[in-house]
């Protein structure tokens, strides 16, 4: 088979190369953007995860604040029924004042009660609406997520068909020429074979001298770019 022929052959592997370099870059690169809606999704939740943790702290101190009410309550109690036993006046006004002291620092305590549910009933709320708000979140999420995994069953299913189309061209394609194709597509990101357009290399754009334009119009040898290293070849030709 001549050289032109083979060149053509080599041409047509190259679009069919060129688009699979481009959705294999595409597919590697689905799992981290998943990864990344993830992680954008999980900050989200943070929000919710602090009110709900700030709820729990209320409840444990309302419940050590209820306990300290108990003691208190009991202690007034206590010294209530103490009072009967007392024999000196001035031994009864003590007493007054330490069950008025104890009823006072009970006082205190059941306010600091009442303003913990004030505050859990707010938080509550808070972490209600936010629950609203993560439940249309997420729907979006997994509609993207969603999309990003057809995607990629789209690239997969395309790679497919053009590996499929890759293994009808190559038989007709010299093994040496193929193999110094395959390893300048690999070295050069996906593109071994770019056209000469207006005396210019396809691949780096350096200027191509008209002896070498006149090389590839011979077709008696493979003709690389000096600069780049990728085979160069001239459409229409």
């Amino acid at each position: 088979m001549d050289l032109k022929t083979q060149i053509i052959g080599l041409v047509r592997l190259q679009e069919l190369d060129s688009e699979i370099y481009a959705l294999g870059n595409e597919r590697s690169a689905k799992p981290q953007e998943i990864k990344a809606m993830e992680t954008a999704f999980e900050l989200k939740k943070q929000n919710l995860m602090v009110l709900e943790k700030k709820s729990l702290d209320l409840q444990k101190q309302r419940r050590e604040k209820e306990l300290q009410l108990a003691t208190n309550v009991e202690g007034v109690k206590k010294l209530t029924g103490q009072l009967f036993s007392l024999k000196t006046n001035k031994e009864f006004q003590i007493m007054q004042q330490q069950i008025a002291d104890a009823k006072a620092d009970g006082g205190v305590i059941e306010e600091k009660i009442l303003i913990s549910f004030e505050e859990s009933d707010k938080i509550k709320a808070q972490i209600d609406s936010e629950n609203l708000k993560l439940k249309d979140e997420e729907k979006v999420f997994l509609q993207q997520k969603k999309a990003v995994e057809l995607r990629s069953e789209e690239i997969d299913s395309r790679l497919s068909q053009l590996d499929a189309q890759r293994k009808q061209i190559i038989p007709g394609i010299d093994p040496k020429m193929l193999q110094k194709y395959e390893r300048i597509l690999h070295s050069r990101d996906g593109l071994a074979m770019v056209t000469v357009k207006d005396n210019s290399c396809g691949g780096c754009h350096m200027l191509v001298p008209p002896q070498v334009i006149n090389l590839i119009k011979m077709y008696e040898h493979i003709i690389t770019c000096e600069v780049c290293n990728r085979i160069l070849y001239i459409t229409g030709d």
